[in-house]
């Protein structure tokens, strides 16, 4: 899912940054706070993602967070 590796991507640049915050280097703190707003909005789209492959996949007549079983 592309959407899964890019937010594994945002991830992965941003821990150079993170050392960098965690040392004190306030321009490297500003640079992490944008990519967690990247890595957010990644997220979400990674999210939506799942959701409308739920929603593809259910049988018929079936709603969210009802059990599978059948009602007798």
């Amino acid at each position: 899912m592309q959407e899964y590796e890019t937010l594994k991507r945002l991830v992965v640049e941003a821990e150079d940054d993170v050392n960098k915050a965690i040392g004190g280097n306030k321009a490297a703190g500003t640079r992490v706070r944008k990519k967690m707003q990247e890595v957010k909005n990644a997220a979400q789209a990674v999210r939506q993602k799942i959701l409308e492959g739920r929603q593809t996949t259910e049988p018929p007549g079936a709603s969210p967070g009802s059990p599978s079983a059948p009602v007798s």
